[in-house]
């Protein structure tokens, strides 16, 4: 029988922060018993009020700060605190990057049963700021009926007011300023969750980065606005390098942001950005790397890793919009992608056309299932290239993907619990990792990303 808490609900308690959770918040013990404090640093000493408890373990927040840690800085948004995505704002970058890296360090060592010394230090971004090329924002009113933008706070459908994230280009502020000042003289509804009435839903934004240029997107549940060509006047006289404005239409009651259908309002139903030399059109639907500068940094140790020589066959799976694969298709004999999103596999063979690629076949479907088809076809691909979602691989895949024999594989992954679950089968099944890079792609947040290198084990 498991010892029960030596605490209950609303004791205040003294702690020292000696790590932190997949999810950002510092971690501390208390008789035994482990504690998670969201705006804990590593090193600080604090008084904790328990807020939940489980069996063997307890939420708790901040009373007081005794002893800061050494790491601890003031946060420069007033809103991180409310709206939960900055979870390591509060300490600094370089901390934060050595946080990220003992992370996947004790994910190989402790779940894949590796040496932790096979992790290289981590790829910082070259700035922890106005990175993300894209935001969704959903839409409220406040007291006085005018439009709010933000976030939703952790856990809830609460809107938190940020018309300035600090992780976002200065033209998203200028774009959301022009809509809200739309708002007040159209006043059109927004969108009820609860009821699944009123207009207004999102408001979606992407750049391209290389090129400057913005996509405005207002998701709503119809098929028009109040005063469009107003709407369109105001983005054109606020956001510079403004290159479309466009309506998603999304009338189902989901939470599924956008629609299937799309009406340009003004200018083009999408931007094109270039990553890696190569030229990618953004649709709102479309896949892109929200940190393009850290993007080209993954995908050039990606290219790396894989080796080629311009006679492989490299086998992309979870291919998306193709753009890893693509990136390499100029070192390979020949590319072939598998993506289970149909819009995704259009988009790739379109960005393979649009940059004179004739080397690279995208195939649509689930990745385990076609991986097993083409096995059975007899494919024998040189090099796969792995880019699963949070989920990672799972046993099929793996196995799939190591009966094939494969010289190399290259995985790309976005959480180091999977990534190592799925290291651990393919060591079993006779592939080894000679070494993982993690890469800060997402700086502030929780998310790394790793890109790990395997390769076959002769018995």
């Amino acid at each position: 029988m498991k010892k029960q808490l030596e605490f209950q609900k609303n004791d205040v308690v003294p702690m020292q922060i000696t790590g932190y959770t997949a999810q950002g918040s510092g971690v501390g013990r208390f008789r035994g018993a482990a504690v998670f404090v969201p705006g804990a640093a590593q090193g600080d000493s604090l008084q904790v009020r328990i807020l939940k408890t489980e069996k063997n373990f307890a939420y708790g927040r901040i009373e007081r700060i005794e002893e800061p840690s050494a790491d601890r800085i003031v946060s420069d948004c007033p809103q991180s605190a409310q709206c939960g995505g900055c979870v390591f704002r509060h300490i600094s970058y370089a901390a934060e990057c050595s946080a990220k890296e003992q992370r996947v360090r004790d994910a190989v060592q402790r779940i894949a049963g590796l040496d932790p010394a096979l992790v290289q230090s981590i790829v910082p971004a070259a700035s922890p700021e106005r990175y993300r090329n894209k935001a969704q924002f959903p839409l409220g009113l406040d007291a006085q009926g005018h439009l709010t933008v933000g976030f939703y706070a952790p856990h809830s459908h609460r809107i938190v007011p940020c018309e300035d994230c600090c992780l976002q280009p200065e033209l998203f502020t200028k774009a959301i300023k022009a809509v809200q000042k739309w708002h007040t003289a159209a006043k059109d509804s927004v969108y009820e969750e609860q009821t699944g009435k009123g207009l207004l839903r999102h408001l979606y934004l992407r750049e391209a980065m290389a090129a400057g240029s913005v996509m405005v997107c207002l998701v709503v549940n119809g098929d028009r606005v109040s005063r469009e060509e107003l709407l369109v006047h105001l983005l054109q006289e606020q956001v510079p390098g403004l290159a479309g404005v466009v309506l998603n239409i999304n009338r189902r009651q989901t939470n599924v942001i956008l629609g299937e259908q799309c009406r340009t309002l003004w200018g083009s139903d999408s931007v094109t950005d270039t990553l890696c030399g190569l030229r990618f059109s953004i649709s709102p639907k479309s896949f892109y790397q929200v940190n393009r500068d850290q993007a080209e940094v993954l995908y050039g140790l990606a290219g790396q890793f894989a080796g080629l020589t311009g006679k492989e066959l490299l086998l992309d799976l979870y291919c998306g919009t193709g753009t890893i694969g693509l990136s390499m298709a100029d070192r390979a004999g020949k590319v072939i992608g598998i993506e289970v999103v149909p819009a995704a596999v259009e988009d790739a063979r379109k960005n393979a056309q649009r940059n004179g690629i004739a080397n690279a076949e995208f195939y649509c479907g689930d990745a385990p299932q076609i991986a097993e088809k083409l096995r059975g076809q007899g494919l024998a691909p040189d090099v796969i290239i792995l880019d699963p979602p949070r989920k990672g691989c799972g046993e099929a895949l793996v196995h799939t993907a190591a009966g094939m024999q494969p010289q190399r594989i290259v995985y790309v992954s976005c959480d180091p619990a999977t990534l190592a679950r799925d290291l651990k089968t393919f060591a079993e099944d006779g592939y080894q990792l000679q070494c993982a890079v993690p890469v800060d792609l997402f700086p502030r947040t929780a998310h790394v990303e790793t890109v790990c290198l395997l390769t076959r084990v002769k018995r």
